[in-house]
Parts: structure tokens; sequence; C-alpha cells
């Protein structure tokens, strides 16, 4: 059988990784010329009962844990004067969620896999059933097994689903900070070796630490999906909205080093669920995108195992795919439902 799997973030390739190692082959596709041609983006935690779970599976736990930073679980909530409310500080030994670059997770998933399994500048067009992958560049591939790994925006649901991501009426804009303790101390110690939240029911700074001496700050607020401008205009516009947060807290807004990047937060309907066919399939944000409240990767890096261990120990791949749907398909409907108004609880004060 050939399986193909478009799409080499977190969720394609675990499931190529555990493919692999039961010695089932699989080819992934994807659009970008190469494996560092974008920032992966900023840093995420892996949780023990799903992330580190799939990890195990591709046996890639200890690798993990070399890259991971248990630190990063800290996390410190702060009202808009500056004042803080909340610590916690994970105890030592304490793994339920460390915190991990995007860009390593990613290389370590990449320097898992055979040589050449991921074929990189291969932008998909769509995919013509039974099984054919049509690409931007006139090539045509078939395969017995498609499955769409391929983000919000895939090109394989078209083949199972008419849904689209919808707007939620909430916007990230994102802002970096680099070599944070020498050019921002006074960001570094508000943010610690985690992460720190501030909200007033109307907007929110939500502060992340990176390794290598890197800061992110999330900017959210209710905005329209289509509001930024130039960095001048853009810094002005936050000013005002913000006006009254501590001097502090405002330098999460004007001190960033470079532009900022708006990343308005799109949904699937809920719930998402399509009529079964036995050569295609989706998992993660393809099949059920959600607001970026810590369960993404982590879903999406569970559906790739259970994907994985199904495709290896059933007769058929319509078998493993109905199987694989059988558990997924509920488990991210109930996640949806409960995550569906998340993005408008990062304002909340409490």
């Amino acid at each position: 059988m050939t399986i193909s799997i478009i799409g080499a973030g977190p969720g394609g390739l675990t499931c190529a990784r555990i493919l692999q190692q039961y010695g089932v082959p699989v080819t992934v596709y994807d659009r970008d010329p190469h494996p560092r041609a974008r920032n992966q983006g900023g840093t995420l935690d892996l949780h023990a009962d799903d992330g580190q779970l799939a990890l195990r599976e591709a046996g890639l736990l200890d690798e993990f844990f070399a890259l991971a930073r248990p630190e990063g679980q800290e996390m410190r909530k702060l009202d808009p004067s500056g004042r803080l409310l909340a610590h916690h500080v994970p105890a030592e030994g304490e793994l339920f969620k460390p915190e991990i670059d995007r860009g390593q997770l990613r290389g370590l998933l990449l320097d898992s896999l055979k040589p050449d399994t991921v074929h990189w500048g291969r932008t998909l067009d769509r995919v013509e059933a039974p099984g054919v992958l049509r690409f931007t560049d006139g090539c045509a591939v078939e395969t017995d097994l498609v499955i769409g790994a391929d983000g919000a925006w895939s090109r394989v649901r078209p083949a199972v689903s008419a849904a689209v991501p919808e707007y939620t009426g909430i916007t990230f804009l994102e802002a970096w900070f680099d070599d944070v303790r020498t050019a921002h101390p006074e960001i570094a110690e508000i943010v610690g070796q985690g992460s720190a939240v501030a909200a007033d029911g109307e907007r929110c700074l939500f502060a992340q630490r990176n390794s290598g001496d890197h800061i992110r700050v999330y900017i959210v607020q209710r905005m329209p999906a289509d509001w930024a401008g130039s960095v001048s205009e853009v810094r002005a516009r936050l000013l005002d909205a913000f006006s009254g947060w501590s001097p502090s807290l405002l330098r999460m807004i004007t001190d960033n080093d470079g532009p900022y990047v708006d990343r308005p937060l799109f949904a699937l309907p809920v719930p998402h669920t399509w009529e079964h066919k036995p050569w295609v399939t989706l998992l993660g944000d393809a099949a059920h995108l959600m607001p970026p409240l810590g369960v993404g990767v982590n879903l999406a890096m569970l559906d790739a195992c259970e994907l994985a261990l199904a495709l290896a120990g059933s007769a058929t791949l319509g078998e493993a795919v109905g199987v694989y749907e059988a558990t997924m398909l509920p488990r991210s409907a109930e996640i949806a439902r409960r995550l569906k108004n998340g993005a408008e609880g990062l304002l909340d004060v409490d």
C-alpha cells in the first residue's frame, strides 16, 4: 500500500515516524522549499497524556526531554497595573507539560525519519478521488491513502468536507523580543522562565519565554480580521487601546524587535464530522481547528499516533481509517465544544 501525508508539521511527521517504526512505507509532501524555509513559531507544551504519549510510541521521548524546558511550566498572572496575582512554580521533577520550541520539535521528528521521506517544495492543489494528488507544479501522484495533516487551510479537507474555518472575532498580534536578559531585562523579569498573562476583560497580553533568550508576546483583542497596518499605525492603536496599563507591561507593546505579526484566530464549525471514505482522512487542525489554548499540537500528535497504530494493525486501509475516526471524531468534537468560546476567555480578568 502507498500512504501519502500532506503536511510536515508535528502531526504529519509523528504519523510518518510511527508508521516507519512498524515498517510501513510512507511519503510526506510539504509546500516549504526546505526545512528551514520559515520560522516555525513559538513555544508549546507537550502534555503527558497526549503529546508525550505519541512521542513515546515514536521512540523519541528521551530525546524530547533532552530538549524540553520543564522550567517553562512556570506561570505568572498579573493585573494591568503589573501587580502579581498568582504564580505557579513547577515542582522539582514536574514533567506534565514541559515547553519546547516548535522548531526544535520539528527538527527532532525530521531527524528521526528515513532519508527522502519528506518531499519538499510540493504544494498540493487538490485531491481527486480515489487517491490522486494533484500538485500546483502539474505533477500527479497516485496513492492508496491520503492523510491531510496540512493545517487550518487544508487542501485535503474538501475531499471529505465542505466546512471552512470561520473567524472567531479574536486576533493575536505577535511581537518578538531577542536577547532579553540584556536588551529587555524588565520584560525578562516579568515573564520569568515560563509565561505571564495580564487581562482586563477587553484585551490581554500573553508572554512566553522561548529558548535562546527569546520571548514572544501575543497581544489579544477583539478586532476585525484585517485590522493591522504599518508598525507605527499598529503601535499607536495599541497604546490607545491599552492606555492606563502599567509602563512595564506597555513595553511588551512598544519595545519589540522587528515587525508585528497579525494572527487572526479561526476555528472550524463544531462539531466537524464527515462521511467515512476509506482512501482519505484528516488529523490535527485539518480535522478540528480550534482556538490556540494548549491543545492543538497535542491533539494532532495523538491523532497521528492513533492513526499510525490503526494502519499498522488493521487488515485494510478502510478498516484502519474507520477505527481511527471512530475515536478521533467524537473526542475532537467534545474538546471543540468546550473550547468554542475559549479565545474570548483569554480576555477575562478571571
